[in-house]
């Protein structure tokens, strides 16, 4: 393992990248009270959607499948994927969506992945609900359906969405009694926490770069981050004292100014996290968080800004160990900030069978409290487990960074590991044929 790690770290000087690395993985098995949660490691499972619910919006056999190799793998917080708070904001016509006719399903959920987590590693996986609005991503019914903050030429480049998409400061505001109602849901179902989804360039992450929108929710600092101030107080003020309203939030978009949050305004890439600070300090002071899960980029036109690769649909102008670095460095820089909040980071899989030695040397180094894994996740989810038995992961088992369970989701179908489970293997060749 030291090899391996010193080989990585040549690596790493080679293109001028510096992350943390420790062989100490045992720091990653110490317990921690994570805002009110007490959580038996240091490791979370990161919002992944399968694209495998209802067309209703429930769980469905596959959900319940993926969730249980979750909660049998040995993470002691698993954050479920994004789940809709209105029908429209829905990514796909098989994204998860609570409501009063969803509910049941998902209090079975809760409870499947609590007793499969307690009966296999001896405690509960804490669970937070991950509450979207997909914005410009949303297919409810299958086909495009965008709700957006602005036009967005980097985006929409030479077929700009009509303005007519654009939405209203009356439909900002019934979105914000939606996460109200969605938290209250969650509650109920047996969620230990709500996430109001600000990443990835969603409705809410989007509107923190909304710079030139006019009216309530654009312009200004204070009206670039109301849907999400207010979304967090109708959270708050529907569920009791000891839920958790959180949030995973984008601290940079790598997208230049006036499109990208958290840039530089010269018209460059480089980060400026300033106004990020300044809204984690407000999401701690004001709003009284305790927790925060950050990161940075987007899946769908920056990918390999928050998910670095070896294969993917385009060859980056940097070094995977580049973004990397990147992401350590923003999420160092909101745990430096705000000491007091519990941070949970993100970006940990590309290193594969080292990924455990990033996660543990961000954690020795106080880049962040809580690991949080993503795809790694969906190709190795009993990773934790062999973490805690052998001190490392298995390579043979390690997500490889290839982006097919996204390229499955593209192609509007369910989605899990191509390359380490069989069911989605087949599938994947099955599209592939289809598009022939």
């Amino acid at each position: 393992m030291k090899s391996e790690i010193e080989n990585l770290k040549q690596k790493m000087q080679s293109v001028n990248a510096a992350f943390p690395l420790s062989e100490n993985t045992d720091i990653l098995f110490k317990p921690i009270n994570c805002g009110g949660l007490e959580l038996n490691n240091r490791i979370a499972l990161q919002p992944m959607e399968g694209c495998d619910g209802t067309f209703e919006g429930a769980p469905d056999e596959l959900t319940f499948a993926r969730y249980k190799r979750f909660a049998e793998g040995g993470a002691a917080l698993i954050c479920l994927e994004a789940v809709a708070v209105l029908p429209q904001g829905r990514a796909n016509p098989r994204q998860l969506h609570i409501n009063e006719n969803t509910l049941d399903e998902f209090k079975r959920l809760i409870d499947c992945i609590k007793s499969d987590s307690l009966n296999k590693t001896g405690y509960e996986a804490k669970v937070i609900m991950q509450a979207t609005h997909s914005g410009r991503y949303s297919k409810p019914n299958g086909k495009p359906e965008p709700i957006i903050a602005y036009n967005n030429p980097i985006f929409e480049k030479d077929n700009p969405i009509d303005k007519s998409r654009i939405v209203s400061d009356d439909d900002l505001r019934r979105l914000e009694e939606a996460y109200g109602k969605a938290t209250r849901l969650a509650e109920k179902a047996g969620f230990d926490g709500i996430d109001i989804k600000s990443c990835h360039r969603y409705l809410v992450s989007e509107l923190l770069s909304a710079y030139d929108r006019p009216g309530e929710y654009g312009g200004s600092f204070e009206n670039r981050t109301r849907l999400l101030r207010n979304g967090i107080a109708q959270a708050k003020n529907a569920c009791s004292k000891n839920f958790v309203v959180t949030s995973r939030l984008n601290v940079y978009d790598g997208f230049p100014y006036p499109y990208g949050f958290g840039v530089k305004q010269d018209g460059s890439l480089a980060p400026d996290l300033d106004e990020p600070v300044k809204l984690v300090k407000m999401l701690c002071n004001d709003c009284g968080f305790k927790m925060l899960n950050i990161t940075i980029g987007n899946p769908y036109v920056n990918p390999h800004v928050n998910r670095p690769y070896d294969q993917g649909g385009y060859v980056p102008a940097e070094s995977p160990l580049t973004g990397v670095a990147r992401m350590m460095h923003c999420v160092g820089t909101i745990k430096k900030a705000v000491p007091e909040l519990c941070i949970i980071g993100s970006g940990f899989s590309y290193p594969k069978e080292l990924s455990a030695n990033l996660a543990a040397g961000a954690l020795e180094e106080g880049v962040c409290d809580i690991a949080g894994f993503g795809r790694e996740a969906f190709a190795y989810p009993d990773f934790v487990n062999d973490l805690k038995t052998t001190g490392k992961m298995d390579k043979k088992k390690c997500c490889i960074t290839c982006g097919k369970c996204t390229e499955l989701m593209r192609m509007g179908t369910v989605t899990g590991c191509v390359i380490r489970n069989p069911y989605y293997t087949e599938l994947y060749k099955k599209m592939k044929e289809a598009v022939k």
